[in-house]
């Protein structure tokens, strides 16, 4: 599908004027959308990946998990949870060390073998080559966030012990400000303002992150959404996980939207979207790049899967949309 510049950050598929005109809802991501997480997210990914091989496997000498590590994982179409995303990272480095291969040839090596199933297929992949039951029993993940050691740990690196406490009445190992305190706030009140000229309140949030979690980053912002109609995944059962659909399809009937707009910035959001089209519930993708360390090449992945909009910024949405 091919997208033409038609000013700077804004690329579209000349067909989707016409098909905008129709939309009458608007669901957005929150991380890499909303919120740029690359100096708070990113930064406990890498943190988490560190502090586990180095206490829990006695690595010391492994690579850092920068950005290109991060958008290589994500462009898989299934590691939306920056956990599962760390988890994949650590068991991809305990299991070079064991092969003794080039910790970074070997995690790349991973991600070519991953697809949508996430962990599943990074585990499936690196158990042909070697055995990683040492540290998966020590991790024991997926599991319950209050519970599981890779959770507790990472959740610990990003709210930081005050906001720990607050939120799963548990003492924090670590005294260190949270890396939640560097999310970068995108969305504004003169934006929803904008947007409510065309959505009215058909405006909602469908993400990874849990409720208080992005109010704490938000703050009164968050209450301009529909909130009633808003999905906060890590609030829900692990099976809703993006590109599971059917989050995203109980935000678009909750709001009671025919045609609605995705705004969304990863390979799951993307299947998301797609998937709630083929079963009946119209939805049109609006890929973001801006907040990616690479987003030319973000760029090119939306656009080899058939994305019609792609902007740098939700900024831009009231050019495209023609609310300006």
């Amino acid at each position: 599908m091919t997208l033409s510049k038609k000013q700077e950050g804004l690329y579209l598929n000349d067909s989707i004027v016409d098909i905008l005109k129709t939309s009458d809802g608007i669901i957005f991501d929150c991380d890499g959308v909303l919120i740029d997480i690359t100096k708070s997210y990113d930064l406990t990914i890498t943190k988490t990946t560190k502090y586990v091989l180095e206490n829990l496997s006695n690595i010391n000498d492994s690579i850092k998990i920068e950005s290109k590590i991060i958008d290589e994982f994500k462009s898989t179409g299934g590691f939306n949870d920056e956990v599962d995303l760390t988890y994949a990272s650590i068991i991809s480095l305990v299991a070079a060390k064991k092969l003794q291969r080039d910790p970074r040839e070997f995690i790349f090596e991973v991600i070519k073998n991953c697809d949508t199933s996430g962990i599943i297929s990074a585990e499936k992949y690196i158990e042909k080559l070697t055995e990683i039951n040492e540290i998966k029993n020590k991790l024991c993940y997926p599991g319950a966030h209050h519970e599981n050691p890779l959770y507790k740990i990472f959740d610990q690196f990003f709210y930081g012990p005050e906001l720990y406490k607050k939120l799963f009445n548990i003492k924090s190992e670590f005294s260190e400000s949270g890396f939640i305190e560097n999310d970068i706030v995108i969305v504004n009140e003169s934006l929803i303002s904008k947007l409510k000229t065309k959505f009215d309140s058909k405006i909602s949030i469908v993400t990874g992150r849990g409720k208080e979690s992005i109010r704490y980053s938000l703050k009164e912002i968050l209450d301009q959404f529909d909130l009633d109609n808003s999905i906060f995944l890590e609030d829900e059962s692990r099976n809703l996980a993006k590109p599971n659909p059917l989050s995203l399809i109980r935000s678009i009937k909750g709001m009671e939207s025919s045609h609605c707009i995705f705004v969304g910035d990863s390979m799951e959001d993307l299947i998301m979207a797609k998937k709630a089209t083929e079963q009946g519930y119209k939805t049109t993708f609006c890929g973001i790049i801006g907040t990616s360390k690479n987003p030319r090449k973000k760029l090119e992945l939306f656009e080899k899967n058939e994305a019609l909009l792609v902007l740098e910024s939700i900024d831009l949405l009231p050019t495209v949309l023609n609310l300006e």
